[in-house]
């Protein structure tokens, strides 16, 4: 039987804490103001100032539906990601109380703009995912390369237009200034609408680290001949351009070979062109 290490443990337990505080962003200031700011959870405000449907049930089942759909039309490994979350975010707002913590509803939205900026950067940096609307844009990349920010920019734009429907214009705009919010902060933090990262590495297993990006990654990378300034030795080091939500899995990965290896890393703005 595999043993569980302290470092899974430990993952384990963030996973549950970015979990909680997403909820917390949902029950102490959206949807007390009712105010969908997108995600499926912006479809259960919308259903409960509308239905009076619970929160949480709404999260659940549409999770469900949304992750069978990932099982049949993404890789095992990503629904095993975001599986977790499918489950576990709808028992953190069960669990939580909604409470309007907040009188004001733009300091409200500002407020919960920044704690679901936070707790949805932290899932990202742990390579995982609260489910939900992530799953309709990681299947229109694989089969129509559509890019991830850009189809959930429109799924949560035409979520906010709901809020016209349940609310007034005042609550829709105040939606909309809430995805900006979690927007840019999520870009200072973690991801980035459109940035990604370039990789430098360099390790005893290089052969083995390239078999693994190109062959079971299927990442495309460039071989730079480099030469050791102290030692004189020629080496080969390795060049790979990375999306920022892959960056958590492709270091992961790169250090399960050899966790030695030496990595540089830099954020970069834009890629032109193709790979050599």
């Amino acid at each position: 039987m595999p043993q569980i290490t302290r470092g899974q443990v430990r993952q384990f337990v963030l996973m549950i804490v970015a979990l909680e505080i997403i909820a917390l962003s949902i029950n102490l200031f959206y949807a007390p103001h009712a105010v969908a700011a997108g995600g499926v959870t912006g479809i259960a405000i919308l259903a409960e100032a509308a239905l009076g449907w619970p929160v949480s049930t709404v999260v659940l089942v549409l999770n469900i539906v949304l992750l069978v759909s990932a099982y049949f039309f993404l890789e095992r490994a990503t629904v095993a990601r975001i599986a977790f979350g499918s489950f576990v975010l709808p028992i953190c707002l069960a669990l939580t109380p909604q409470v309007k913590l907040v009188q004001d509803r733009l300091l409200a939205v500002i407020i919960g703009g920044v704690v679901f900026a936070l707790g949805v950067s932290l899932l990202y940096r742990m390579d995982a995912s609260s489910g939900g609307t992530t799953v309709p844009p990681l299947i229109l990349k694989k089969y129509f390369q559509i890019k991830p920010a850009v189809s959930l920019l429109v799924i949560d734009g035409l979520i906010c237009v709901g809020n016209l429907i349940t609310a007034n214009f005042e609550v829709f705009v105040s939606a909309l200034l809430s995805l900006v919010i979690t927007s840019l902060l999520m870009n200072y933090i973690e991801t980035g609408l459109d940035r990604k990262r370039v990789i430098y590495v360099m390790s005893e297993q290089e052969a083995a680290i390239k078999a693994v990006l190109v062959d079971e990654m299927a990442r495309g990378l460039t071989a730079l001949q480099v030469t050791g300034g102290f030692s004189g030795e020629a080496r080969e080091m390795l060049m790979l351009v990375v999306e920022n939500q892959d960056y958590p899995h492709v270091i992961k990965r790169i250090h399960s070979i050899d966790p030695a290896a030496f990595l540089m890393v830099h954020d970069i703005a834009e890629v032109h062109g193709g790979i050599l």
